[in-house]
């Protein structure tokens, strides 16, 4: 059957799974959504209030060239806007947030509204318009334990989820976004418990890939180095991070909301197989790039985490969901990616 869109479509008419993502504009919710509408049974809804996300020429493709795809303006700080929604969805993912290390530390009260209410209003709607096998689940992040890394001695590393969460510092405010964190899951949890929803948490290591915007630590690079900036800066070159490819994330994220087993967990998404320094992160992202400029070694931010690694052994339990993309790999896919897009940005800025 030939599927049209209207605004008259009823759930369930076509398809066979209905799926919404919250923060659908977004990087990790537009990955998402290309690898979940790759199978014609979903009919996708993508919800943004485009506070981040962007309806950029990758968004317009995804929707012109897959039919189960669709996007709706909505403000989930605004109960009164959810009346949009349809009802009766299979699964809800909820990545909708502010992200973005510059905007903890210049809009705090901002991020902690937004991402709290948002939560809380998307909860209070689920729990009225579920079906039996509606599932909701939630995008946290490995930011939620991060002041425990200086606060408990012995801290494990790779870092298994049943952690202590601690806000090691409540003045300093690059915890608006951690804190936020901290927050969704306590009412994710407590919900599923009150009301008897299937939900799953899973907590984010630093993801990365293409179109994730350039304030994150591996695009921030490639900008620099496409104009050749030398010497170079990093800051804090020896703390560590394992960083996870998007491809990887989507995979392990749709296994986390399609396996039962899942339920009422939370469950860290990363790679733990390539924990390596910043100043390796930047000799790699050299080596993509074929330019290598002097190092300018600066301290790191304050509150910066010295280490950063998942421990996965619980979502190997529960899932088939192993690494598959190695860091080379998937920094040369992000690396033709910006390269595009940085050459397109620089032709428009002069025509």
């Amino acid at each position: 059957m030939k599927f049209i869109k209207s605004a008259s479509l009823t759930l369930n008419q076509f398809f066979n799974m209905e799926i919404l993502i919250t923060g659908g504009a977004g990087f990790l919710g537009f990955h998402l959504a290309k690898l979940l509408a790759s199978e014609k049974k979903n009919h996708i809804v993508l919800v943004d209030n485009f506070f981040r996300g962007k309806k950029d020429s990758d968004l317009k493709k995804l929707l012109k060239n897959r039919r189960n795809v669709e996007l709706k303006k909505i403000d989930l700080t605004n109960a009164r806007e959810l009346k949009k929604l349809d009802k009766g969805y299979d699964y809800v993912y909820h990545l909708a947030a502010i992200n973005g290390t510059q905007n903890f530390y210049e809009i705090p009260h901002i991020v902690l509204r937004n991402n709290v209410l948002s939560a809380i209003n998307l909860l209070d709607w689920f729990i009225v318009h579920k079906t039996k096998k509606s599932k909701i689940f939630l995008a946290s992040s490995s930011e939620t334990y991060a002041g425990s890394f200086k606060v408990i001695k012995d801290f494990p590393i790779p870092t298994p989820e049943n952690v202590p969460l601690t806000i090691e510092d409540v003045t300093n405010p690059r915890w608006s976004y951690g804190g936020s964190k901290m927050i969704k899951e306590l009412l994710f949890l407590n919900y599923a418990k009150i009301y008897g929803i299937r939900m799953s948490i899973v907590r984010y290591h630093n993801v990365y890939g293409p179109r994730m915007g350039y304030g994150h630590v591996v695009p921030e690079f490639f900008e620099r180095l496409y104009r050749k900036e030398d010497p170079f800066s990093i800051f804090g070159g020896k703390e560590t991070r394992a960083f996870c490819y998007v491809e990887d994330m989507v995979w392990a994220s749709q296994e986390v909301m399609e396996i039962d087993k899942t339920d009422g967990e939370i469950v860290n998404i990363g790679n733990d197989q390539e924990e390596i320094t910043i100043k390796e992160l930047a000799q790699r992202v050299f080596n993509v790039t074929g330019f290598h400029p002097y190092f300018n070694i600066k301290p790191a931010p304050q509150g910066s985490v010295a280490r950063r690694c998942p421990d996965l052994t619980k979502i190997k339990k529960l899932t088939s969901y192993r690494p598959r993309i190695s860091l080379d790999e998937g920094l040369k896919k992000t690396w033709e990616w910006y390269k595009n897009d940085l050459a397109h940005n620089a032709k428009t800025t002069h025509s």
